[in-house]
C-alpha cells in the first residue's frame, strides 16, 4: 500500500469527468487500498479516485466512529460506479470540506436522503438507502466523478472568498 498524492484546487484534472470501472481486478484492488491509506493520512472520510489522479468511478468512504473504549472503529466502504437514485425533496445543510479544497469549509444544501446502487470490488451489485452524513458525503464524492467540487455548489462570491483564503494559506506555509 502507499500514500499517494492528494490534487489540490485548482488542478484541472479535479475537473474532469470518471470513466466507468469495467475490469475488477488486482490493479483495482491495489487502487483501493491506497485509496483508503491516504485518506486515513490525510485524514478524511472520504476520497474519489480522481482526488489522487485516476479518472475512474471508484469512491472509498469512512464514517469512522468512537467505539465503547474511546478507540475510532473504521468502518470502511468501497463504491465503484455508484449511482444515485431517488434522491428526496427535502433537503439538508452540511458544513462540507475537502481533501482537495485543505482547510476550507463552506455550508452546501444536499438531498436529506438517497437511494443508491454501486458495485463493490468483485463487481457485486449493492443497493442502499442512506441518509445523514452518509448521504452527504457519498453525493459529495460522487460529485467528484462529475468534475464538480463542493465549491462550485455556493455562490460565485463566496467560492472566490474560500479560493483567496486557500491561496492566503498557501502564500503564509
Amino acid at each position: 500500500m502507499a500514500i499517494l498524492p492528494i490534487l489540490e484546487v485548482p488542478d484541472p484534472r479535479l475537473k474532469s469527468v470518471s470513466t466507468p470501472v469495467e475490469t475488477f481486478d488486482e490493479d483495482l484492488r491495489t487502487l483501493v487500498a491506497d485509496m483508503f491509506e491516504t485518506m486515513y493520512d490525510a485524514p478524511g472520510i472520504g476520497l474519489a479516485a480522481i482526488q489522487v489522479g485516476v479518472p475512474k468511478r471508484v469512491l472509498v468512504i469512512d464514517l469512522q466512529h468512537e467505539g465503547e473504549d474511546g478507540e475510532l472503529v473504521k468502518t470502511p466502504r468501497v463504491f465503484i460506479n455508484p449511482e444515485i437514485l431517488d434522491p428526496s425533496d427535502e433537503h439538508t445543510l452540511y458544513n462540507e470540506g475537502c481533501l482537495s479544497v485543505p482547510d476550507q469549509y463552506a455550508e452546501v444544501e444536499r438531498p436529506s436522503t438517497i437511494r443508491a446502487r454501486w458495485q463493490d470490488l468483485d463487481g457485486k451489485v449493492h443497493e442502499e438507502a442512506m441518509d445523514g452524513l452518509m448521504a452527504t458525503c457519498l453525493q459529495h464524492e460522487m460529485d467528484h466523478l462529475e468534475g464538480i467540487l463542493f465549491i462550485d455548489h455556493l455562490s460565485r462570491l463566496k467560492r472566490q472568498m474560500v479560493l483567496k483564503k486557500l491561496e492566503k494559506l498557501r502564500k503564509a506555509a
